[in-house]
């Protein structure tokens, strides 16, 4: 009884890292479809802050609506482990899918983008620091810095780093996933 116990959370561990794979592919190639057709659009909305946010909204969505399905195709009810794993294996697939397309958009289809973003990202900071007084507080070195900084944020040792941050994060908003995801059987408790 206790191998067939086995062989049950065996295979629904494996279904969990299919549905949570499957998931975190569709989510991170959406994810490189909306970089590359804003780069045909508007390149300088990549350095956007609201792109981010409009995209980080469309993710946690995706795996939201991934981990219900996930969970009615299991029967129903999931455990916040069970929703918690899903939710942090798709958003790292998704990420590392999205961190691919990032490596060959800035380094193979336009390897000057990341100069053209990182000015236009300077140019932004320079403008929020000049509304609240700060910008004549910086001196030329500081502001070569920051824009060498940006530069590098967009080179392939930027975007690995991004992606260690991204792991990290993604754990945090898989916390909050697995809250909304799971959903406990009533019917056991006693």
């Amino acid at each position: 009884m206790e191998h067939v116990n086995t062989i049950h959370q065996s295979e629904e561990t494996s279904t969990l890292y299919q549905a949570a794979i499957r998931a975190g592919l569709i989510l991170g190639l959406i994810s490189t479809a909306i970089t590359f057709l804003v780069y045909f659009i508007d390149f300088t909305l990549l350095a956007s802050g609201w792109l981010g946010f409009g995209s980080f909204a469309i993710m946690l969505a995706v795996v939201i609506y991934f981990g219900i399905e996930y969970r009615k195709e299991i029967g129903g009810f999931m455990s916040f482990g069970k929703a918690f794993q899903f939710s942090f294996f798709a958003l790292v697939v998704s990420a590392l899918i999205a961190s691919i397309g990032s490596i060959l958009l800035f380094n193979v289809v336009d390897p000057n983008l990341p100069v053209t973003l990182g000015d236009v990202q300077l140019e932004n900071t320079l403008a929020i620091m000049d509304r609240f007084g700060a910008a004549d507080a910086l001196s030329a070195d500081q502001i070569d810095e920051m824009r060498n900084g940006f530069y590098d944020n967009y080179k392939i040792v930027g975007v690995v780093k991004s992606f260690g941050f991204l792991i990290i994060g993604s754990a945090f908003f898989a916390l909050i996933l697995g809250v909304i995801i799971k959903k406990r059987d009533k019917s056991l408790d006693m």
